[in-house]
């Protein structure tokens, strides 16, 4: 585990390339322990890309970048099993039940088996499903599925969640919930990489980066990226930020 004080995620010069396309263009930027840190971007801007070498699923073609103290490349193995990791599409068992799905995650997470009970209980406590533990997943409200694919990349009690789009799908009330969950995660000490396309949601975020075209655009907090991007415009939310940044960085 990392020391507090240091950063959770650093990345130095980090790029992707599959064959004559760039990817991601040597990218730099760190994340402090206990962070809400928002990644956002348009669609193909590099976004999920970068996530996936973080968390050690495809190599960077050159750079470097260390998650919770292993480096991304030498100790891949190291950094999934400090990581919790809830992509896009999580794969969850439509014919299993939430207790069956869980069961079967803290194997692949390699939990010792006398602590499964322990778990599993904590994980339905924590997202509020000891009602609906023996039902079908294939039955469950999109917004329990999510709860239920949180709860799973949770299970290990890693130190860094990263969320890839975790609320695409799903209504505004079950957004709102699932933010207040996850504010109570970093606050509790777990450092939070998000990805999002809502700007309304990026707004909880300490710090963003804005990636367009595999390149950072926009570094800070909400409040100093708005004021760069629409300087005097008072009522400039971040979604009047984005839409500025990116029609500045293709002009």
């Amino acid at each position: 585990m990392t020391p507090f004080n240091s950063d959770s995620i650093s990345v130095r010069h980090l790029e992707k390339r599959f064959g004559n396309f760039v990817a991601v263009n040597k990218i730099s930027f760190s994340v402090k322990k206990g962070e809400i840190f928002g990644f956002l971007g348009s669609n193909g801007s590099g976004k999920s890309t970068t996530i996936r070498m973080l968390c050690g699923i495809i190599t960077p073609t050159s750079g470097s970048g260390t998650v919770a103290g292993h480096d991304i490349v030498t100790e891949a193995e190291d950094v999934k099993q400090s990581i919790g990791y809830m992509s896009q599409k999580f794969s969850l068992y439509e014919d299993l039940t939430p207790f069956e799905n869980l069961r079967f995650y803290l194997g692949v997470y390699n939990v010792p088996p006398p602590q499964w009970r322990e778990r599993i209980d904590w994980v339905l406590n924590m997202t509020r499903l000891q009602d609906a533990r023996d039902r079908k997943t294939r039955e469950l409200p999109p917004g329990w599925r999510q709860r239920l694919a949180l709860g799973c990349s949770l299970l290990h009690k890693p130190d860094i969640l990263f969320l890839d789009e975790p609320t695409s799908g799903v209504d505004p009330v079950t957004r709102r919930h699932f933010w207040s969950f996850i504010r109570k995660l970093a606050e509790g000490g777990m450092t939070v990489f998000v990805t999002t396309h809502y700007m309304d949601e990026a707004r909880f975020c300490e710090r963003i980066v804005m990636i367009n075209e595999g390149l950072i655009v926009a570094a800070g907090t909400p409040a100093d990226i708005i004021a760069g991007a629409c300087p005097g415009a008072a009522d400039a939310d971040l979604t009047d930020a984005f839409i500025k940044i990116m029609k500045r960085d293709k002009a």
